[in-house]
């Protein structure tokens, strides 16, 4: 038997599973870290907080595991897209990374287009928005504003591979994260010579970029004594999380979405041809399967919003005595069935961290909006839900008008654990909502592609259609679908009353 490692370097914690080649999870490790936000709208960690979680995960899987490290047939690595890894010639980090969630880089975004001629000759090269989420914006700002940081700079890494980095002494990327960039020359697959040279950046500060099952790296001696791995285990190209994520959960072909209730959201269709809204309100990267393609929309603050709730707000006394077995989320879970769909008219926007889809404008801002006296910490941890599920629904319906539609959604991440988010998405989407045997999302689907690479599977495809499973079908009920559409346009409406609010607050 052979066995694969996949890891997933995200925003709140670094995961790593080992599977056999048949896709049973064999052992699993997951370390937190927090990001650092020095300024409001900034969002940053240090990558080395990444690797010390990935070397303490991997030497955790393996002793969990009792296998030979030499039966390992490959590495996939996945994690959080468009984080920018400044690094000197000498391969050390010179400052903290930006996020995908950092928001300062609003008057790069705004050069990018005057430099292209307008946001709408952007999108037809680049396929994509120039949003503050971005890497490319990023370099930008660390040109005008750290300019001494930007002479040292002689490679930029995204956060997956300063891991493969690490793991190999290597400078790689592959195209479903290096899509993210958006330095991409998205249907050629490469990177893009029009806009690298257009914006002044030098393409050797780029790494090269393969397709994702490409064995692109290899464990090196150093990383190995760390790890415990084998010097000489293959490193496949991996994935950005969404893709990988993509990936773990079947949606590998056309006629099936995705929905990811991670620290983010995302809404995520397959493509067989390299296509684009020409409103830039969906994204259109590289998929992680080789030839084909994704569109998606993303809510920057899904899970990370319930968090935020949990964290600042917390659980009633009277529930945590009543459920005191069950963990935190759970115990937030059973506060919030408590209330009734719709939370009596209390609306919630989950703009904490700004927002991408559809409205891409980092000055917003979350608000609760219709508080009453009837209203209790009940309905405020359901309105949190009900919220970025209409976030999540306003992705769904740029689908609908992009001509790609499903009879049913795919549900994961760790909402998609909680039966009542299930129901709740299910009633506003107005759809069938599955969940899989696997749970593993970024990572799992980053074990499977590097099993791709290493030979075990023929395809990506292959791959997922032997091994994942549906395992729970939650249909929607046609009267609160009703009632929640009622919501809905509300909550619709919500940010174009506010969004010259939003600015003015932004700038107080």
């Amino acid at each position: 038997m052979q066995y694969l490692i996949g890891f997933d370097a995200g925003t709140s914690s670094t995961r790593c599973i080992l599977i056999d080649q048949e896709g049973k999870l064999i052992s699993s490790s997951t370390e937190e870290y927090d990001m650092d936000t020095p300024r409001p709208g900034w969002a940053q960690q240090h990558p080395d907080l990444w690797w010390e979680a990935a070397v303490k995960t991997v030497k955790e899987v393996l002793s969990g595991s009792g296998i030979d490290p030499s039966d390992i047939a490959a590495i996939g690595i996945s994690g959080q897209m468009h984080g920018s890894v400044f690094m000197d010639r000498d391969g050390k980090v010179i400052r903290p990374a930006l996020l995908w969630c950092d928001q300062r880089t609003a008057p790069q975004c705004d050069a990018i287009y005057d430099t292209f001629g307008g946001e709408a000759e952007f999108i037809k090269l680049s396929y994509n928005k120039a949003l503050t989420g971005f890497t490319a914006p990023k370099i930008l700002w660390l040109r005008e504003n750290e300019p001494e940081n930007y002479k040292k700079v002689a490679r930029i890494l995204l956060p997956k591979d300063y891991i493969r980095y690490r793991l190999s002494g290597a400078y790689a990327t592959e195209v479903s994260d290096a899509s993210g960039t958006i330095l991409m020359d998205i249907a050629k697959r490469t990177w893009s010579d029009d806009i690298i040279d257009g914006l002044d950046i030098d393409k050797d500060l780029l790494p090269p970029v393969y397709e994702s099952a490409y064995i692109s790296s290899k464990v090196s001696d150093e990383a190995a004594k760390l790890t415990g791995l084998i010097q000489g285990t293959p490193i496949a190209g991996g994935a950005g999380d969404q893709a990988g994520g993509a990936v773990g959960s079947g949606i590998v072909y056309e006629g099936v979405i995705s929905d990811y209730l991670g620290t983010s959201g995302v809404v995520f269709a397959h493509s067989d041809e390299a296509v684009y809204d020409p409103a830039g309100r969906l994204h259109s990267f590289c998929h992680a399967v080789e030839g084909a393609w994704h569109l998606m929309g993303v809510t920057l603050s899904a899970a990370g919003s319930y968090k935020w709730y949990h964290d600042t707000f917390g659980i009633s006394g009277e529930i945590k005595t009543r459920y005191s077995s069950l963990s935190k989320y759970e115990l937030l879970n059973k506060q919030a069935e408590s209330a009734p769909a719709g939370s009596e008219g209390l609306i919630f926007l989950p703009y904490l961290s700004g927002e991408r889809t559809p409205y891409a404008d980092p000055h917003a801002r979350g608000v609760f909006f219709g508080i009453s006296y009837v209203h209790d910490s009940s309905h405020f941890a359901r309105a949190v839900m009900e919220g970025i599920t209409y976030s999540q629904y306003d992705c769904f319906n740029l689908m609908a008008d992009a001509g790609i539609s499903s009879e049913k959604v795919v549900l994961f991440g760790g909402g998609a654990r909680s039966g009542l988010w299930r129901k709740i998405t299910a009633d506003i989407f107005g759809t069938s909502i599955v969940t899989l045997n696997v749970e593993e999302g970024p990572s799992y689907g980053a074990a499977i592609i590097a099993g791709v690479g290493a030979g075990l599977y023929p395809s990506v495809r292959k791959a997922c259609s032997s091994i994942l499973k549906e395992v729970t079908e939650t249909e929607p009920d046609a009267e609160t679908n009703d009632l929640y559409s009622k919501y809905y346009a509300v909550y619709r409406s919500l940010y174009k009353d506010l969004e010259v609010d939003f600015e003015r607050i932004s700038g107080i």
